[in-house]
């Protein structure tokens, strides 16, 4: 094998070397902390918003990803069509997590966060909860396998907070699907989606996009974190190896039922 795509491995000490060449691209990725919506009290936006400003992006990447990744404010990535920078909203701050917390009159909050066996997953995990903890919300982690996650936060939603990357391009529509697992019920949602879906216009889809985007930053349906890289190794010469890939080959994408 002189190639390496999908190189989980940090991949530095390749650069440093001479004898292989590394490519970094993008992917279609979104890395996040899913968040359960009809969960008490992740039902108050306040304490959703307070969640995402408890985390710091840039560290998650570092822990999670080697450091290679691009931080996201919503559901969405650099290079989709109508893309916009929402990492401003809900930008990482523990003081106005504490506060709107504070507003929402939580003084301690205790949730479970359940991780699924990858690496970003669990060692995400861990600077999460550190992160949690500072603002006064202990996040207890639990490790499962992925029939566990997809039985038990997928299917039956009995979670708090969870981490996975969705990597299916362009799935924005989850958000006006009934009964999926963040439990996210909004009819300011599906009205701009149907919209949405009925634009032909480039310009004026990409317009209902960046709305779209905004809605679900703002309503801090879940704490978007970043896009990861898809990352390829080869030794040095060998050519035509794909850099940016449309779509991980595994994770979640064994979700895309329908």
């Amino acid at each position: 094998g002189d190639g390496f795509p999908r190189f989980n491995a940090n991949p530095k000490q390749f650069q440093a070397d001479k004898r292989f060449t590394v490519e970094i691209g993008k992917t279609a990725g979104k890395g996040l902390v899913a968040i359960n919506n009809k969960r008490k009290p992740l039902d108050d936006v306040r304490v959703r918003r307070a969640i995402a400003h408890a985390i710091d992006r840039k560290a998650v990447i570092e822990a999670a990803a080697d450091g290679f990744g691009t931080p996201i404010g919503s559901f969405y990535v650099p290079g989709a069509p109508g893309y916009v920078d929402l990492t401003s909203v809900n930008a990482y701050s523990p003081d106005k997590a504490r506060a709107l917390l504070k507003e929402a009159g939580i003084d301690k909050l205790e949730l479970t966060m359940k991780l699924p066996p990858t690496p970003y997953a669990r060692q995400g995990g861990e600077v999460v909860a550190a992160m949690l903890a500072k603002v006064g919300i202990t996040a207890k982690q639990e490790n499962v396998e992925w029939a566990q996650w997809l039985s038990g936060v997928y299917g039956q939603k009995a979670y708090d907070l969870t981490i996975i990357s969705h990597v299916e391009p362009l799935d924005f529509g989850n958000f006006a699907r009934p009964g999926y697992y963040w439990n996210y019920e909004s009819a300011k949602f599906n009205e701009l989606w149907g919209k949405i879906n009925a634009t032909a216009d480039r310009a004026q889809r990409d317009k209902l996009m960046a709305e779209a985007q905004k809605l679900v930053a703002d309503d801090a349906v879940m704490a978007y974190l970043y896009q990861p890289t898809w990352i390829t190794v080869a030794k040095a010469g060998v050519k035509g190896l794909p850099k940016d890939m449309p779509i991980f080959v595994n994770d979640l994408s064994i979700l895309s039922w329908g």
